[in-house]
């Protein structure tokens, strides 16, 4: 294992995924009902700030249990995704680019635990406009 896996410590949460039967429905709970500030809509997915963590709604398939998921925020997904791999845990996609807003870009990578569960990063990178 390479120094830098070795280093890896995740130590922030970014988002917290909540995947919802009825996107529309959601978004006005979460925004009118409980006063969340609503940042946007795209994709079948639905972001609200929650000062330094953002929470997510996605629109749950058919055959999709309603589900809560963590987003580990690191500072270079590259490396934090591959030290993870390199340690045993399970890949499920690898970091690829998720959102573009201006001069920022978000980045997603998916893993899961020993039971299956989603262990996503997130990493937001500034970009030239």
């Amino acid at each position: 294992m390479s120094a830098a896996a070795h280093d890896l410590k995740i130590t922030r949460v970014g988002q917290i995924g909540i995947m919802v039967r009825n996107l529309d429905q959601a978004v006005e709970f979460y925004r009118d009902k409980l006063g969340m500030q609503h940042l946007f809509t795209a994709g079948g997915m639905a972001f609200f700030s929650l000062g330094e963590v953002r929470l997510m709604l996605g629109q749950a398939g058919s055959e999709d249990p309603s589900t809560t998921f963590l987003y580990y925020r690191v500072d270079d997904i590259d490396a934090a995704y591959q030290a993870l791999k390199a340690r045993g845990v399970t890949a499920i996609e690898a970091p690829e680019l998720a959102h573009h807003a201006g001069n920022t870009e978000l980045w997603l990578a998916i893993l899961k635990d020993m039971d299956g569960n989603v262990l996503a990063l997130m990493c937001e990178k500034v970009v030239a406009a």
